[in-house]
């Protein structure tokens, strides 16, 4: 459409003609003179527009951290949404981190991100879960403000010199020669940019249903995108689709919170940035705890025979962790309650989230149960829980760039990749956004490690492996999470934020200074030695066995009975420690002391698997000539195209067998 001004006036346009590309419905024009050209013909121009070196379709969690990510290392950056309303919009639970997830945002945090930035500014309660375990499972959370976080993620890009904004719905990419050299508008315009992240969350062809009830949407009150889908199926693309859910939000002032259990935030709440930006609550507002009961139950089950999900109208698949509540009752009937979390949307609303009751039954349904579970006896409710079906792309279409393999310059994040979760989403983003802009700027990717953090696993799982239901983040799916834990992420990665021109030279310095700190630490609890008498009976109180001879702290702090918080209370040599160090430098440090063997360990492990991720496969290996490797792993392997050994070996369907023989093949 560009110069279209110049190339039609006063000349015979084409009837029927096909302008606007992809998707677009046929126009029949007439001919005008050249003062009469319809207006409308000139707005298609791209003159209006640079050419982005980033474009990113969708504004949600993973949108947000691409956008800002790129821009800060350089990029000229265009992020399109369909309404700007609604940038970084929590829709679902107000809360970010958990298990597992609390990592991946320490982790987006070091390398120099802002989603941990935002969750502590908004953040109305802070909770490190899974206290009572190993340090590998202890898990940041936040109960966030849902109007505050999403105000703050859009001052943050408007803040952000190099991001400009474009609200419309983007329908198609523009692909020329393989490559995505920018996308194109429900009005027509193209938007000229060297790369394309699509992080789309759940709108692309979205359905809504409530009971017998479906309509079209991303959310509720907001229409699905379409025309992405379907060119990218035309370009070669597999899609699938797949099913999340909502529950009912409530009026707070309807509730009795006088019977439910109170849940509050720490004592002494952290915070989630490594950055002097943030500071920790000085206040929170609590949570609270209900449960279920048989009377719920019957009365939920009595829509069964509406439901959108028994009655087979959902044909994409749930999360398997987080299922709607009909869902639970019907896969765990012995069970006669459910616990139900009952969340506030933030300081000044009286709007809650009720946590535990997600549903797609009938909005009479969902209201009639929800008044049988104590405390909710007169609930009010704002609006009723929904399932929602969306195309997503099974990532093994990804290269470990989150690049897509069939065409060039197009990079997927987010649920687009069949993941759930805020957390997970801005892990890719992030991810994408670096490799985009690395690309234009002719540096090399970037891939981090199973063995480097939580975002490896994420992103090599959902490559290698692919998922056929939303994929949600655990601990147990990283084999070295002893190495990543949530109090060393800025050791870990933001020496690398600090390379790529995303962690700020004062976060650099911090860290240094930590890591300095944490050996000065663990050599003093080396040194620092306790007779009998000084420790002897702070031992027998916290029933371990006392000492005999002078003994070293570090030794001590290894014992699974003492903690460190328990000796400083009781011994003032001890206590002095807390004086000197910050409460994360001397976590680490004690971490570091009293999982040692553990963590050397795990080190071992992750140096061995090295050798094998640095064993590069070349891209031109026929699979099929190569003699002893299994059938299913010729086909899977010559689909995945892996690059390196160790990345064939967690292609799911490709033996150890074959991993050996592939193995003897390239040494040979």
């Amino acid at each position: 459409m560009r110069k279209l001004r110049n190339d039609y006036q006063g000349k015979a346009v084409p009837s029927r003609r096909k302008i606007g590309g992809y998707g677009r419905k046929r126009f029949t024009w007439n001919v005008y003179p050249k003062s009469t050209l319809p207006v409308f013909l000139t707005v298609q121009a791209t003159s209006m527009f640079p050419e982005y070196d980033v474009i990113v379709v969708g504004a949600g969690h993973a949108g947000c951290e691409a956008a800002a990510a790129a821009a800060n290392m350089g990029s000229k950056v265009l992020l399109a949404t369909m309404n700007m309303n609604t940038i970084a919009m929590m829709s679902c639970n107000p809360a970010m981190g958990g298990v597992a997830k609390g990592q991946i945002l320490r982790e987006i945090d070091a390398l120099g991100g802002q989603s941990g930035i935002i969750a502590d500014k908004s953040a109305i309660q802070f909770r490190m879960l899974n206290r009572s375990k190993g340090p590998a499972m202890w898990s940041p959370r936040t109960q966030n403000d849902r109007f505050r976080f999403a105000e703050e993620w859009r001052w943050k890009l408007e803040q952000t010199p190099n991001v400009d904004f474009w609200q419309e719905t983007v329908t198609g990419i523009v692909v020329k020669d393989g490559r995505a050299v920018g996308v194109r508008t429900g009005l027509g315009i193209e938007i000229p940019g060297k790369t394309v992240i699509l992080t789309n969350g759940t709108f692309l062809n979205g359905l809504i249903h409530i009971g017998e009830k479906r309509f079209g949407g991303g959310r509720t009150g907001e229409k699905a995108a379409s025309g992405l889908t379907e060119q990218l199926v035309e370009l070669g693309f597999e899609a699938g689709r797949m099913k999340t859910g909502t529950p009912p939000r409530v009026d707070g002032r309807s509730l009795n919170w006088s019977v439910m259990e109170e849940q509050a935030g720490d004592e002494n709440p952290s915070k989630f940035s490594y950055s002097d930006e943030t500071t920790p609550l000085t206040e929170q507002r609590p949570c609270h705890v209900t449960y279920t009961n048989a009377e719920v139950h019957e009365i939920l089950k009595t829509g069964f025979e509406k439901s959108p999900m028994f009655q087979g109208r959902i044909k994409g698949l749930g999360p398997r962790y987080c299922p709607s509540i009909e869902d639970k009752i019907n896969r765990f009937a012995d069970k006669t309650r459910h616990q139900i979390f009952v969340e506030p949307e933030g300081w000044n609303t009286v709007e809650v989230y009720v946590n535990g009751f997600s549903s797609s039954l009938p909005e009479d349904v969902q209201y009639k149960a929800l008044t049988k579970i104590p405390g909710f006896e007169n609930a009010k409710m704002f609006r009723p829980g929904y399932a929602i079906e969306y195309d997503f792309f099974p990532p093994t279409q990804l290269e470990l760039t989150l690049e897509t393999k069939l065409v060039k310059n197009l990079y997927f994040a987010g649920q687009i990749n069949g993941t759930t979760g805020y957390e997970e989403a801005a892990g890719q983003g992030i991810m994408a956004a670096i490799n985009a802009h690395n690309r234009v700027h002719d540096k090399e990717e970037i891939i981090l490690k199973r063995s480097e953090a939580y975002i490896g696993v994420l992103i090599d799982d959902l490559v290698n492996k692919g998922t056929n239901e939303p994929y949600r983040m655990f601990t147990s799916r990283a084999e070295y999470r002893i190495l990543l834990r949530q109090d060393n992420a800025d050791l870990r990665l933001t020496a690398l934020g600090h390379q790529l021109g995303l962690a700020t030279d004062e976060r650099y310095n911090q860290m240094r200074q930590k890591d300095q700190d944490i050996k000065d630490l663990v050599n003093q609890f080396g040194q620092h030695r306790l007779t009998p008498d000084e420790i002897n009976p702070a031992l027998e109180e916290l029933g371990t066995s006392k000492i005999k001879e002078t003994t070293r702290l570090m030794n001590l702090l290894k014992r699974p009975q003492v903690s460190f918080e328990e000796l400083a209370d009781r011994v003032p040599s001890i206590g002095e420690y807390l004086e000197k160090y910050q409460e994360s430098t001397l976590e680490s440090a004690l971490v570091n002391v009293k999982y040692q063997d553990y963590i050397d360990k795990e080190a071992e492990m992750a140096d061995k698997m090295k050798r094998l991720e640095d064993l590069n496969i070349p891209a031109s290996l026929d699979y099929h000539e190569i003699h002893g490797i299994s059938s299913e792993g010729k086909q899977k392997l010559s689909t995945a195209k892996p690059r390196t050994l160790g990345q064939a070996s967690r292609i799911s369907g490709v033996s150890q067998s074959d991993v050996s023989v592939l193995m003897m093949y390239m040494n040979r």
